[in-house]
């Protein structure tokens, strides 16, 4: 749990690096389009806001905190818990497929697949509880 909890803090701190990377990426090649075309202002804005709000990564962020603090509440209860980790081993990879699907930067998505192999030791682990 430490280590899926380190990672989705790495991935916090990379993703919010993205709006800027992403602005200058779509920069450059907004200026290359509009050299040989011409865009309406207020349609671009909206294209802007559109691939900004699919990048936003925020969400998945929060779910993989809310499933940390759930697993570790697992952990601690005594209770046969099994189950309910493997589903949550479920839970942990489908956010990490999203954050690596939505991530526009290499180093996010390198941090991503490190989780993503976390979260695989994570579930080969909770298989073997009772």
């Amino acid at each position: 749990m430490n280590e899926i909890e380190r990672l989705t803090a790495d991935a916090a701190s990379l993703a919010a690096t993205q709006p800027a990377t992403l602005r200058e990426k779509l920069s450059a090649q907004l200026k290359e389009v509009l050299e040989s075309n011409e865009v309406a202002e207020d349609r671009l804005a909206q294209e802007v806001a559109l691939l900004a709000l699919r990048a936003d990564v925020r969400e998945e962020l929060d779910r993989l905190r809310a499933h940390v603090e759930e697993a570790r509440a697992l952990l601690v209860s005594g209770d046969a818990v099994g189950r309910k980790l493997d589903f949550l081993a479920q839970e942990f990879n489908r956010e990490a497929n999203t954050l690596c699907s939505k991530s526009s930067d290499i180093a996010l998505t390198r941090v991503g697949l490190a989780l993503k192999a976390m979260i695989d030791q994570f579930r080969e682990q909770a298989q073997n509880v009772e």
